[in-house]
């Protein structure tokens, strides 16, 4: 059988576990083994590990007291392949316990446990009765639940106690559960989305299609970096032709914010005597719903047509790589996890003008900044909040964060 890439993150087979069987019998390595059926070493040596069959030895060894003393483990079999399966002694008189893979018997396992877990607890009508029963005497002599289903076996969770109690399935209700009561109701927030409608003639085949005959020397692709959920975002601009990118920082990840920020970006410019629409022409980006007031970004200050938003297919971020290889440079600083509450928008520029300074094979040995500000003037970079960075002060790892020209630009 040759390696089948099809086959990746697909379920073992009885085929497969037939092939592992006889590769375990000729000695074939875990890699060999993978390599046939078209699967990780880890996936092999797991199967295997999960799956060993051991039979007792026959032998016995008896000691001058008369008790039986327990069998040595084979130290074979403690290491790789782990089974007696190619071992010369397998058939002979061998002092150990023995352990094998049975391809049929490790399917029979899977397809086990693949139906229980399939299955759920069983609940019938006078099981349901029986826990209503233990629960309402219990909570009624003033034990709290958790008590009660770490000390009886009833077979559900807390959380399922909790979705009976509100549907009024129990006897008990809510009141019965002074804690209960005091609870209120989480509040979920609908995260924004974009309306297909404003899709329409803004994908990306569009994009394709706009592009060739507007061969253009630029686009912009915008993306967002999550710190902490519910937290302050990042909104990012990395303009393709050089890699030069800046970033705007949101209170949060919705599009009220991405809007505000964006308009905020547009009069800034125009307070210059700049163009937004001649700097941004075409503007990149996936299907966040922080990018759902399409206008905000398409639309000058006075709601005329400036400049055109076009949205990648879902889940192919590869369709904007330029801005998510710069992403990485940023992570170097800010490794993912990291919260961005404590951050102002000074820090941002001081990090992306770190990052703009590295200097970029792509570039012929230039950084973005250089390219960028030869291009459109390094007034323009010093209006998007990014500074020139002498190449020996850059420091492209997380040691900036620990500078004092950081750690001024941290909110008190």
């Amino acid at each position: 059988m040759n390696n089948n890439s099809t086959k990746k993150h697909k379920h073992l087979t009885l085929e497969d576990r037939e092939w592992i069987e006889t590769g375990l019998r000729k000695g074939l390595t875990f890699r060999a083994i993978a390599a046939q059926i078209g699967k990780d070493p880890s996936t092999i040596s797991k199967e295997v590990l999960r799956h060993i069959t051991v039979s007792k030895s026959s032998i016995r060894n008896i000691d001058p007291s008369g008790k039986t003393i327990a069998p040595e483990p084979c130290p074979r079999l403690l290491r790789p392949p782990y089974v007696c399966s190619s071992c010369p002694s397998l058939h002979r008189s061998c002092p150990h316990d023995k352990q094998v893979y049975r391809a049929r018997s490790a399917q029979l396992a899977y397809e086990t446990l693949r139906s229980e877990s399939r299955e759920g607890i069983p609940l019938n009508k006078a099981r349901f009765y029986e826990i209503d029963r233990i629960l309402s005497e219990r909570i009624r002599q003033g034990q709290h639940l958790y008590h009660i289903l770490q000390s009886e076996d009833l077979g559900v969770s807390k959380s399922t106690v909790y979705r009976h109690l509100h549907k009024g399935y129990l006897s008990i209700s809510p009141l019965d559960l002074p804690r209960v009561v005091k609870f209120k109701p989480r509040r979920h927030r609908k995260a924004d989305s974009i309306p297909k409608a404003l899709k329409q003639g803004r994908s990306y085949s569009d994009f394709l299609a706009y592009m060739q005959p507007h061969p253009l020397a630029s686009r912009v692709d915008i993306g967002t970096v999550i710190g902490e959920i519910g937290g302050k975002t990042l909104m990012t601009f990395d303009f393709t032709f050089c890699n030069f990118m800046f970033g705007l920082l949101l209170e949060n990840k919705t599009s009220a914010q991405a809007a505000l920020h964006i308009r905020s970006l547009k009069q800034r410019l125009a307070d210059h005597g700049l163009d937004f629409g001649k700097l941004f022409p075409v503007l990149l980006t996936d299907n966040g719903g922080e990018f759902a007031d399409v206008f905000a970004f398409e639309q000058d200050l006075q709601g005329r047509p400036q400049s055109h938003l076009f949205f990648c297919d879902p889940m192919r971020s590869s369709q904007k790589p330029f801005v998510e290889k710069n992403h990485t440079l940023f992570r170097d600083i800010v490794p993912k996890g990291e919260s961005f509450q404590a951050f102002s928008q000074d820090t941002i520029n001081l990090i992306f003008s770190h990052v703009n300074s590295v200097r970029r094979n792509s570039l012929n040995g230039k950084s973005p900044y250089e390219v960028f500000s030869f291009t459109f003037g390094s007034e323009l970079a010093d209006l998007l909040g990014i500074q020139r960075i002498p190449a020996r002060d850059v420091i492209q790892s997380p040691l900036l964060c620990k500078s004092e020209a950081f750690l001024r630009t941290l909110h008190p």
